[in-house]
């Protein structure tokens, strides 16, 4: 099969005077010569694209492929995992992972609990504070109380987590969100604290045929940022935490059983992750969803977990295009 590979390079942007932080997302030089040489050991020609722009240039020269490996997480706006894939809709185009209504759902992480909690699955109480001002409302009150957690409303990779993410009080909530209001120019989602245990779940296929690959339990290593897996912690994981593969089976099915339905009912394929934390009693709650998991072989969370599970890299990127190649030539399954 021929494959186009689209994908944001953080040197470029780096070059460009983007900052560590704004392009924390976007992936290294060894993420793409991983990806191209495991495609192409697949028995699949690839051209590498690039990002956005080089799409861009090579659709208006008359270029296609019969499928396009895309792992662009944007620069702007928060559909910004949105515009390929729907740029590639538009020219009637296939492509691995989630489509435009999925990837800009999930990165509002407000909208992506009230359509799992409207599916059924446990998330904790919330709530989207657009101002200080917000602060004031009566509304507030309904959360559960102290400690609250607050974050970026569709920032990923850890952005705007750090210590002072957990608030003890309502001058520390007022604090924080002031300070995110103004780094981040977005809303700030404020939610019940989960003072357990956190897990990512990792699942590979789409709708009825998605399954869990395996849950990793992510263990922030002692004195590291508070036990919080905030930015630093995940720009650095290699010093910081550890990952472990989760073998208690009543763990592992519950983490499972919420994860593939919060999966499922915002409509991701291919692959992605759902990051599951546990109460101070250990009943699990869903957190997020990550619909445009990392593929760094050795850095991300997907890879790690694939790894542990039994998984090669190899074997995760083949999953990966044989769920999407049957969206190729109306359902013609190509490749290995």
């Amino acid at each position: 099969m021929y494959i186009g590979f689209t994908y944001d390079l953080r040197s470029e942007y780096l070059a460009m005077g983007y900052s560590e932080e704004e392009t924390a997302e976007f992936d290294s030089v060894q993420t793409i010569e991983s990806l191209e040489e495991s495609i192409t050991l697949l028995g699949h020609r690839v051209t590498r694209i690039g990002n956005i722009r080089g799409l861009v240039d090579m659709l208006h020269e008359g270029r296609r492929w019969e499928l396009v490996f895309n792992i662009c997480e944007g620069l702007h706006g928060r559909s910004r995992e949105a515009q390929i894939p729907a740029l590639l809709e538009a020219y009637d185009m296939p492509y691995c992972f989630s489509d435009p209504l999925t990837m800009a759902l999930s990165l509002d992480k407000g909208l992506t609990k009230a359509v799992v909690r409207a599916a059924g699955v446990a998330t904790p109480d919330y709530m989207v504070i657009g101002s200080v001002e917000t602060l004031d409302d009566p509304d507030v009150s309904r959360l559960n109380g102290y400690p609250l957690f607050v974050k970026p409303l569709h920032e990923g990779t850890g952005k705007g987590i750090d210590d002072d993410s957990v608030v003890y009080d309502a001058r520390g909530l007022r604090q924080r969100c002031s300070w995110l209001l103004e780094r981040y120019r977005q809303p700030v989602l404020v939610e019940d604290y989960l003072a357990g245990r956190e897990f990512t779940v990792g699942i590979l296929g789409s709708g009825s045929d998605a399954y869990v690959a395996g849950v990793l339990e992510v263990l922030i290593r002692q004195g590291q940022s508070g036990y919080v897996y905030s930015y630093e912690n995940k720009e650095f994981c290699e010093q910081l935490v550890d990952y472990a593969l989760v073998e208690d089976t009543i763990i592992r099915q519950e983490a499972s059983d919420l994860a593939i339905a919060a999966y499922r009912a915002i409509g991701c394929r291919d692959a992605g992750r759902v990051d599951v934390r546990a109460d101070a009693a250990g009943r699990l709650f869903f957190l997020e969803i990550n619909p445009l998991p990392g593929l760094h072989p050795t850095h991300s969370d997907l890879p790690i977990l694939c790894a542990k599970a039994g998984m090669s890299y190899g074997q995760l990127i083949g999953e990966i295009i044989r769920s999407a190649s049957v969206r190729v030539k109306g359902g013609k399954t190509f490749g290995v």
